[in-house]
């Protein structure tokens, strides 16, 4: 029987990140952060998600430093949830999936969201380039190398 040519395990910031927001609920949760959600009643309302599954989630979020939360009435205590440097930084991962899906995943309806750039008014969608020429990244182009950390 020949040996099986397995290729090492190679944790990345892709794996650390699927820990973070892997889970549909967590990246839903920040789908709407990012559309301007910020309270719990309307990502239940948007979502359709069980009160004990948001909770889970949001706790989770803000453990994670995507999210803080933060109290914006008091008798009873009512929070929102407030995107943080880290969490807006995950905008362009996010918007390149929802690029994806439109491609690949176009819905059946005339579902297809638009993102509209407020400086320019064009419509836009994400794009991957390289940050030192700009050029559009295709992984036939790109390399994997080791940091070299010790």
């Amino acid at each position: 029987m020949p040996a099986e040519n397995h290729t090492p395990r190679r944790p990345d910031g892709i794996e650390r990140a699927a820990d973070v927001i892997g889970e549909r609920w967590r990246i839903l949760v920040m789908r709407e952060a990012f559309y301007g959600v910020r309270r719990y009643g309307e990502m239940v309302r948007n979502l359709g998600i069980a009160r004990n599954v948001l909770a889970a989630r949001l706790k989770d979020l803000v453990a994670s430093g995507l999210l803080e939360k933060r109290r914006y009435r008091t008798d009873p205590d009512w929070y929102e949830y407030i995107l943080t440097d880290a969490g807006r930084d995950l905008y362009g991962p996010v918007i390149a999936i929802l690029r994806w899906a439109d491609v690949h995943l176009p819905p059946a309806d005339d579902q297809e969201l638009r993102l509209r750039h407020r400086s320019c008014g064009k419509q836009t969608h994400a794009k991957v380039v390289c940050a030192a020429c700009g050029e559009q990244l295709d992984p036939r182009e790109v390399e994997v190398e080791s940091a070299g950390r010790t």
